[in-house]
């Protein structure tokens, strides 16, 4: 049949209109604006949330063209912004309350007012879609103003948020901060109920009695479900060698498998529960719209997309009468200009023979330690050792951990190993500035030396 005797195509017939898909479409429309509606009401209804020192606003509501993703018109964030992060734990001893005379221990304080268990400071970027998150120990030595040098801790004691903003920038060289949260850690346990509890690796066994305060924790090695007590436990303990710095580790375990479990897009609907079950322990100069923009972030961040990272610096050992964490300034510069777009004259390249890289084995094989510290020694890496690892799962994937943040050293290791992925956080070897956590897919550099090194002889 020739093209001209075929018979026309029919037109599609457009199909009618449906009012019951214009009704769905109003009402999923109504139900994200009664989310916002209500995070706006909660928040302005809470007692704790304050507006000190609001700055000029960094948010903005995009009025381009909207995708599906975007056409409930959430706030955005339109440049880099630095939230610190105050986790407190008051008890009744710390602000003088009285102790019941039939109990006699020193029970948690719904308070704010305390010394600062936890300190972070979270970067969000717009640019590059990261979230950078800043762990600064506790008894980090630092100047605080009005005060004198002290522990980076009582600055919360001593004048609030405001006065710990400025502590933490003075040890991060000028760094601004925009806004704070302060978080009770009874907040932190609810939280964690309300998102569903964590899946992760409990590294090793946590076992820690302290009847004063009726603190009991005992958890097992392995990967397990902690639901918000359980996980508080987890959080706070540091009977271990290494104190606040191995917490601080055991935290950024924790902060990872949150954000890749529970922080999901729709974590954004359940905000409205979330807010009312722990506003009464949190303070914040957040606005209700930087909140909603902050939570997008969260909840569309990618796992590749999260560094976490640790204040360089290192033990007091006796350099004063109390325990210090001394601040690097050297390595903070180094660290700020990777991670804060901060420029400074001063910033060091370090080169492979100078990087000290720790190697820890999840799959039981010494033959692969073998081959991979042979590798590396070829390749210049001249302080490679091997480091005891805490229990933890066999990885399939090898992870080679920035322990310092040095995403570019990390990056240059993995295209010469040619496997393994990477990631910026402090888990690895506390010594270290690369650790290298070897996993299963090891035997595809393993055979690949057997077969180079079959052929050389061969010849």
């Amino acid at each position: 049949m020739s093209p001209s005797s075929r018979s026309p195509r029919p037109r599609p017939v457009p199909k009618p209109f449906r009012p019951l898909q214009m009704g769905m479409a109003l009402a999923v429309v109504s139900f994200i604006s009664a989310v916002a509606g209500a995070v706006v009401a909660l928040l302005l209804g809470s007692s704790a949330l304050t507006q000190e020192a609001q700055a000029d606003s960094i948010f903005t509501t995009d009025e381009a063209p909207l995708t599906a993703r975007q056409s409930f018109r959430f706030p955005s964030l339109t440049r880099p912004v630095h939230v610190l992060l105050l986790g407190t734990k008051v008890l009744t001893t710390d602000v003088d309350a009285p102790v019941s005379p039939r109990s006699r221990y020193h029970a948690l304080v719904d308070s704010l007012e305390g010394r600062t268990d936890v300190m972070l400071l979270l970067r969000f970027d717009p640019a590059s879609q990261r979230l950078t998150v800043l762990s600064i120990p506790r008894d980090t030595r630092t100047w605080i103003e009005g005060y004198g040098m002290d522990k980076i801790n009582s600055a919360n004691v001593l004048g609030g948020p405001a006065l710990s903003a400025m502590a933490v920038s003075e040890v991060l060289a000028g760094l601004p901060v925009d806004r704070y949260v302060r978080v009770n850690v009874q907040g932190v346990e609810k939280l964690i109920d309300a998102l569903g509890g964590v899946t992760l690796d409990v590294p090793q066994n946590m076992r820690y009695q302290d009847d004063s305060q009726r603190l009991y924790i005992n958890l097992n090695a392995g990967r397990q479900h902690l639901e918000g007590a359980q996980a508080l436990s987890f959080l706070r303990f540091r009977q271990d060698q290494w104190g606040d710095i191995g917490r601080i580790q055991r935290q950024q375990l924790f902060m990872r498998a949150l954000i890749e479990q529970a922080l999901t897009p729709a974590t954004l609907l359940q905000l409205p529960d979330i807010l009312a079950i722990i506003r009464s322990h949190v303070d914040t100069n957040l606005s209700p719209e930087e909140l909603l923009a902050l939570s997008k972030f969260g909840a569309d961040l990618k796992s590749d997309n999260l560094q976490l990272l640790m204040l360089p610096g290192y033990f007091s050992e006796g350099e004063y009468e109390l325990s210090y964490w001394l601040p690097n300034p050297y390595q903070i510069e180094d660290m700020l200009a990777q991670h804060f777009d901060v420029t400074s004259p001063y910033v060091t390249t370090p080169r492979p023979s100078t990087l000290r890289i720790a190697i820890q084995d999840s799959s039981n094989d010494p033959e692969a330690l073998d081959h991979l510290i042979e590798h590396l020694l070829q390749e210049g890496y001249l302080e490679v050792y091997v480091s005891d690892a805490s229990r933890r799962e066999p990885l399939d994937a090898t992870r080679i951990i920035a322990q310092r943040g040095d995403r570019d050293s990390a990056n240059l290791i993995q295209r010469s190993l040619g496997f393994g992925n990477v990631f910026v956080e402090t888990s690895g070897s506390l010594q270290s500035d690369i650790t290298i956590q070897v996993g299963q897919d090891w035997r595809e550099f393993l055979f690949g030396d057997r077969e180079e090194f079959d052929y050389e002889e061969e010849i």
